[in-house]
């Protein structure tokens, strides 16, 4: 299947994979990676670079929000493939190298099989490689603080809770924010749309996730990008002041 890629302002770019989203930021000839959806989802990814002029060669480096599956799935095979850098957060570091795994289990999915949508999800993911083994061999943590010497300049915001290394990337000079899954604008098994926070299930740590929201609250934006759902229009802080409203 072709990716769904959508320009939401110059040089950035949405792609919708399959249930999970990634970003493209383009600077010339070069660009930025956030997020690889799942390994099932390779394909897709690298249609999709090609879909806005760019390739895995001219890739600077794999940004990464969280190391679950969904959002890691290619890393490691662009790191070693075409030798590019994977940077996250250094709390997530371990996580990205499957030391530990904070990610719903397969029991926790079972238990809540009855709420619409769940089922037909967790057949897709695992079909996808939700379950699969991709650790990255050499993850590094951020290089400097503040903005990354990147296409993009995009700026890296701690946002723990969903994982305890997530990290949201904020790009001022453009008023984006790429929020990954401390975030949402929707998801398979939610029927809520809009802004909002995932499913309780899947947060290693809820109230951590809920507090987080103050971070969004705080960045300048009107354009949000999330991990699952579609692109936010409107400032970030309303769409932040929205998902804590539905999540008390």
């Amino acid at each position: 299947m072709r990716p769904d890629v959508q320009q939401v302002a110059d040089g950035a770019y949405l792609v919708h994979g399959s249930n999970t989203n990634w970003v493209i930021l383009t600077e010339g000839d070069t660009a930025t990676l956030v997020d690889t959806g799942y390994p099932g989802d390779r394909e897709r990814l690298l249609a999709s670079l090609a879909e806005v002029g760019s390739s895995p060669e001219a890739v600077q480096a794999v940004l990464i929000t969280h190391a679950h599956n969904d959002h890691l799935g290619s890393a490691e095979y662009l790191r070693g493939g075409y030798g590019m850098p994977v940077y996250l957060h250094e709390a997530e570091v371990p996580h990205a190298r499957r030391e530990f795994l904070h990610q719903v289990s397969v029991g926790t999915v079972l238990r809540n099989g009855w709420r619409p949508g769940v089922l037909p999800w967790a057949v897709h993911a695992i079909r996808s490689g939700g379950t699969a083994h991709v650790p990255v061999a050499s993850p590094q943590p951020f290089p400097t603080a503040g903005p990354l010497d990147l296409p993009g300049r995009p700026v890296p915001v701690h946002t723990p809770g969903h994982t305890d290394g997530h990290t949201a990337y904020h790009l001022p000079d453009r008023g984006i924010v790429i929020s990954g899954d401390a975030l949402v604008s929707g998801h398979p098994t939610s029927r809520t749309k809009g802004p909002q926070l995932l499913p309780d299930m899947f947060h290693h740590e809820r109230t951590r996730a809920v507090a987080s929201l103050e971070v969004f609250e705080g960045l300048e934006g009107d354009l949000l990008l999330p991990g699952h759902g579609p692109a936010y229009r409107g400032p970030v802080r309303e769409a932040a002041l929205q998902a804590r409203e539905r999540a008390l």
